[in-house]
Formats: C-alpha cells, sequence, structure tokens
C-alpha cells in the first residue's frame, strides 16, 4: 500500500548543486525520504561516499547530512537555542551544556545567514523567510557534507526567495556543499541547479544538466501542458514561460 518509487538510479559528484523536479505525485519527496533514510527501501540502496545509508547510525548520518523540511516552526524557542541544536550530534554523553565551540559554529553560521541579529527573538515571532534562513543555520551548525532541502521556496515571495536561492548557491560554491532540493519552480531550477532529475509517476524521467532536461517537449511530455522554453540572456540557463490556454487558442486560430 502507499506510493511507490521503481527504477532510479543516478550518482552525484561532490560538491554537485541537484534539483529534484516533476508534478505533484510524481514521487519527489518519496525519493527524498528515501535518500534521508527517513522511508525504508525494499530493493537497491543509497551510498554516501561509498557507504550504505542504512548501515550508518542516527548520529552518523546526522554528522553527514542536515535537512531543511518544508514547514513553519511552531517552538518557543530563541533563535540561538534553535540554531544550536544543529550540534546534537557532536553532543558527548552526559554533556548539558553549550561548549564554546557549539556557541562559536552556531554564530558563525548566523552570521553567515544574516540571523544573528535576530538570536534572541523567539521562533514564532519570525517571518516565513527568517524562518527558513534560521533553519539553514541550523543545519549548517550540523557541519554537514550534503544538505537536504525539501521544497525551500513555496511559501517564500520573490525577494526571499532569491535571497535563499542565492545563500545556497554561495554556500554550495564556497564551502563546495553538496545539495538536494526538491523544487516546484522550473526555472529557478534550471538558474541555480548543476544537475536535474526528472520525475514522472513514480519513475526517473530523465536526468541531466538543466539545458538537457528542462526542454519544452521534456517539460510537457511529465506535466502535461504547454510552455516555451528560452535561454536567459546572461546566464545561459533555460527560462520555463507558460502559455494559458485561452492566448494558446488565440494563437492557434491565426495560424
Amino acid at each position: 500500500s502507499g506510493f511507490h518509487i521503481t527504477d532510479i538510479s543516478f550518482s552525484l559528484t561532490k560538491g554537485l548543486f541537484a534539483g529534484i523536479i516533476g508534478p505533484n505525485g510524481s514521487g519527489k519527496t518519496t525519493l527524498f525520504r528515501g535518500i534521508t533514510g527517513s522511508l525504508p527501501i525494499n530493493k537497491g540502496r543509497v551510498l554516501f561516499d561509498g557507504k550504505d545509508m542504512a548501515k550508518l547510525s542516527l548520529r552518523e548520518k546526522a554528522q553527514k547530512l542536515s535537512i531543511v523540511a518544508q514547514f513553519r516552526e511552531s517552538t518557543n524557542m530563541t533563535v540561538e537555542e534553535y540554531v544550536l541544536m544543529g550540534r546534537m550530534p557532536y553532543r558527548k554523553q552526559f554533556q548539558f551544556f553549550d561548549t564554546k565551540e557549539d556557541i562559536e559554529t552556531a554564530h558563525h553560521y548566523m552570521n553567515l545567514t544574516n540571523t544573528y541579529r535576530l538570536r534572541h527573538k523567539g521562533m514564532t515571532e519570525l517571518s516565513g523567510g527568517e524562518q527558513q534562513m534560521v533553519s539553514i543555520a541550523s543545519a549548517l551548525a550540523q557541519k554537514p557534507q550534503l544538505l537536504l532541502l525539501d521544497e525551500p521556496t513555496s511559501h517564500l515571495d520573490i525577494t526571499h526567495q532569491m535571497q535563499f536561492m542565492n545563500l545556497i548557491q554561495k554556500l554550495n560554491e564556497e564551502l563546495h556543499l553538496s545539495v538536494i532540493m526538491i523544487v516546484h519552480d522550473l526555472s529557478l531550477a534550471a538558474e541555480y541547479c548543476d544537475y536535474i532529475v526528472m520525475m514522472k509517476e513514480g519513475k526517473l524521467f530523465n536526468q541531466g544538466t538543466p539545458d538537457v532536461v528542462l526542454t519544452y517537449d521534456q517539460i510537457e511530455a511529465v506535466y502535461d501542458t504547454v510552455v516555451i522554453v528560452k535561454t536567459n540572456p546572461i546566464s545561459g540557463k533555460p527560462v520555463v514561460f507558460p502559455i494559458s490556454e485561452g492566448k494558446l487558442k488565440e494563437y492557434n486560430n491565426k495560424k
């Protein structure tokens, strides 16, 4: 019972920024949960740096990868307390207080994400964009090699979307942090991701660089809609334009 994904196989090199795309119900979240280990895998394996993720302890996993889920935080913790939660995988047995290293690490990533100024505020006092940045700071405090993001920009306005994506790109490039992100906005995926994994009906439809995957014919086949794909004149990346049904009819009638 439940949703299944099959015939999924891809390999990502260290430092790559990868996007998982596909319509609702295509298996993106199921694949994501399989990668993180929160969903059992019946067949196959997820290897991280040559090691089977299923055989790693929770502590070992937490030191290798961080997850930023899609949610609005309702905890009454302060921002600083929340970011320090990211240091849990490094706590020793019977350690009840944050060490100097824990605090310095948390402050470093709060500064990097421009959230240090919010450190004494409660999480519930923050906007959605601010909460997302704090979540990133907490995830980075784990010092992961891989950052996993579940539709992080879905509830953000364009200003916060761009701030968020620019930060992730900076972390990816400067820290050589590997990133896997579920993303709905195809143009955002094209602009920022080095590699795209396209899902359809629980299977891998295509994978590769944005220019290879995000062509109009493949997008139309997966999303069952008509689009126009152009090239961004500055970045050279694909840009996907939707076409309304009414305007498409008008255009076809003129032909």
